[in-house]
This record gives structure tokens, C-alpha cells and sequence, in this order.
């Protein structure tokens, strides 16, 4: 039974659902759990366990072929919240690798790029990026200054990508550039080592630091008409994929709440003041099922976003919706744990604070929670209040 089940959710998962949460847990707890406190205090991510996870089938979990397990997305997220119990690079990296890269690749690539990247990319053998953000252009990706032209039957590429993940150490990037012939936004598969693309870590950040951020330099990279991603234009195809990785953040944020409130119910029920467990306060009660209350919503609706995936039924704003809930309680959850734990909240004996900056940045990426607010307010209204 999961350690927090206020509503009896584990009764609702199939077998293979359970099997497959209690086997991420378990490789959590004996192989991540050991060493991510170092990797973030060094500010690098534990590449060893890559391998591991593409094994375990953590990449691109929820594709099917190409050597992905082809779960459901029930299970699939499953494996985000438990990667993200540990920390939310663990997940990020994931994400990035299975819901954007590979999943980029599986939609909207040729058969011959599938059959290329999927399967060493299942297996964690060969790594992707997603190339979107860039310096000035982050909520408003349409106004990307990346540019793609047409050269002697190839293109090249131009400009700057920034706040991606995995980055530096990808085998592929999926750039998106604004291409010929009427400047839409295509799709680029760039490898590493190409002349004129490079990358570069970013550095000094008190959030994510298990995580490899990095900037992409594109200057003048010639690539092969075969690099294009072939079947969409538009931002159809970026948000595409940014929805499939939005799914697992839904998921993920949920295990960091759990490991927040774990953490701070031990400790208030082991933390004597006035001659008694503060767990027997007033005030820290409150904190406490404040939190478990956000965390039971927080699974009930990834549960169903869940189920309506699977049942091909769910829209983009409903998994808006659940991210933009889910993160921001997740980071309020965090805050509550780190109030608990007093003084104690601030140092790494304990994993509070390093889910609370954590989540500070979850809480922006893949949409900000402003940005999926107006998001789901034009679904409600009809009325556009981005623009």
C-alpha cells in the first residue's frame, strides 16, 4: 500500500499498475535515494543510473514499439511520481527523454527516424533534448528567433535554445525553427557533434541542481533534408509534445508532496516541545492534513487524466488543469513540511527544502502557472486573455 492512500486509491490499480509503482519505488530507494543529496550538492546529475532506468523501461514508457514497454498512462505515471519522490531532475530527466524527445520522434518522425532513435533511446543508450525555450521567448513560443533555412537540398539552422534539459550530454536535440517557405515552426533532429551546434551547462542554480540545464548555440548548423520531422508544422507539433510531458509533471509532483509529508509526519511525531510530540498540536494538525487533503486531490485527478488518456479522451486544458494544480499544491505541501520541520527544514539531513526549490521550478516549466490558468480560463470562456 502506497504510504499516503487517504482514499483508498491503491484499490483501484490493476496489478501491473501496482507492480510497476512498487518496482520504480523500490529502484528508488536502493539506487537513486544514496546518492542524490551529493548530486545535488556537486550539481550534477547521476548519470550512472540512465542505463538502469532504460533497462527498467522508464523511457518512453507509454509508446508503443520500438522497444517501449507500451504501458498505460495510468502506469506510466506511476513511474513519474516515483522518479520524482526521489527528486524532480530524476523525473525531469525522464520526462524530457521519454514525453518530449522520444515521444517527438514517435508522432511526428519518419519511419526511418524511429527505427534510428527509438529503440537506443528506450534503453537509455543513446539521449535526446527538447530545443523550445529560448533567451526571450518562453510563454510566447511562437515569437522564437530560431531560424531555418534552405541550402543546396539541406538546411541550416540558427540561434540560441535555453533552460533544456539534458542538453549537454543529449546524442539528439529536437530543435524547433521557424522554417521556409511561410516561416512556420518545424522540427529538427540535430546530433551532437554536428559543426556549429555546441552546448553549454547552466550553472549557479539553487533549483534542480540533479539536473543538467543547458544552453544550445546553433550557428549556421547544416543538417540533411531527412533531419526535418516530417509530419507536422505549427506549434501543433512542439505543444503536442509538451502535453505528454505536462502528463508526467501531474504525476511527479504528487510523489514530492509525498515525500515532504513522509517526512514532516515522522518528524512531528518524533519532535518534543512543551514536554510533548508537536504531531499533538493544534496548529501542526492543521499543517498536516492541509497537506495529506492536497495530496488525495492531487492522485484523484491524475488517476482519472489518467484513465481519460488511455481512453484517447483527454484535452489539453484538462492535463493544464492538473499540472497547474498539482505543482502549486505540491510547492505548498513543501512549505507546509518545511514550517514543521523548523530549523531543520533548511539543511539536506532532511529532503524538504530540496523539494521546495525543486518545485519553484516546476511550478515555471512546461507552462507557468499563470500561463495554464489563462489556459484553461479560455476553455471556460471562449475569451483569449493572452492576447
Amino acid at each position: 500500500m502506497p504510504a499516503v492512500d487517504y482514499y483508498e486509491l491503491d484499490a483501484l490499480l490493476s496489478d501491473e499498475e501496482r507492480m510497476t509503482r512498487d518496482s520504480v519505488r523500490a529502484f528508488v530507494e536502493r539506487e537513486c535515494l544514496p546518492v542524490l543529496e551529493q548530486c545535488h550538492s556537486r550539481e550534477e546529475f547521476p548519470r550512472h543510473l540512465i542505463p538502469r532506468m532504460g533497462e527498467l523501461g522508464f523511457f518512453g514508457a507509454n509508446l508503443r514499439g520500438y522497444g517501449c514497454a507500451g504501458m498505460n498512462n495510468v502506469a506510466y505515471g506511476l513511474i513519474m511520481q516515483e522518479l520524482e519522490r526521489a527528486d524532480s531532475g530524476l523525473r525531469s530527466m525522464a520526462s524530457v527523454q521519454g514525453g518530449l524527445s522520444m515521444y517527438a520522434i514517435c508522432a511526428y518522425g519518419s519511419e526511418e527516424q524511429k527505427q534510428r532513435w527509438l529503440p537506443p533511446m528506450a534503453r537509455g543508450e543513446a539521449i535526446g533534448c527538447f530545443g523550445l525555450t529560448e533567451p526571450d521567448h518562453g510563454s510566447d513560443p511562437g515569437g522564437m528567433e530560431t531560424r531555418a533555412r534552405e541550402a543546396g537540398g539541406d538546411y541550416v539552422l540558427s540561434g540560441v535554445k535555453r533552460w533544456i534539459t539534458n542538453g549537454s550530454v543529449a546524442d539528439v536535440s529536437i530543435v524547433w525553427a521557424k522554417a521556409p517557405p511561410q516561416g512556420e515552426i518545424r522540427g529538427f533532429l540535430v546530433e551532437r557533434g554536428i559543426p556549429g551546434f555546441s552546448a553549454h551547462d547552466i550553472k549557479g542554480k539553487f533549483s534542480l541542481r540533479a539536473s543538467i540545464t543547458s544552453e544550445l548555440v546553433l550557428e549556421d548548423v547544416r543538417v540533411p533534408r531527412a533531419a526535418l520531422l516530417p509530419n507536422v508544422s505549427g506549434l501543433k507539433g512542439p505543444f503536442g509534445c509538451l502535453n505528454q510531458a505536462r502528463y508526467g509533471i501531474v504525476w511527479g509532483a504528487i510523489g514530492a508532496a509525498m515525500t515532504c509529508y513522509e517526512t514532516a509526519l515522522d518528524y512531528a511525531k518524533q519532535r518534543v516541545q512543551f514536554d510533548r510530540p508537536i504531531a499533538g498540536f493544534q496548529l501542526v494538525q492543521q499543517k498536516l492534513v492541509d497537506m495529506v487533503t492536497e495530496i488525495t486531490k492531487g492522485q484523484l485527478l491524475a488517476y482519472r487524466l489518467g484513465q481519460l488518456k488511455d481512453a484517447g479522451r483527454a484535452r489539453a486544458q484538462q492535463i493544464s488543469l492538473a499540472k497547474r494544480n498539482n505543482v502549486s499544491q505540491a510547492l505548498h505541501v513543501a512549505r507546509l513540511a518545511r514550517d514543521i520541520l523548523g530549523a531543520n527544514g533548511i539543511v539536506n539531513e532532511y529532503p524538504v527544502i530540496r523539494h521546495m526549490l525543486n518545485l519553484e521550478t516546476v511550478n515555471t516549466y512546461e507552462g507557468t502557472y499563470d500561463m495554464h490558468t489563462l489556459i484553461v480560463g479560455r476553455d471556460l470562456t471562449g475569451l483569449d486573455a493572452v492576447r
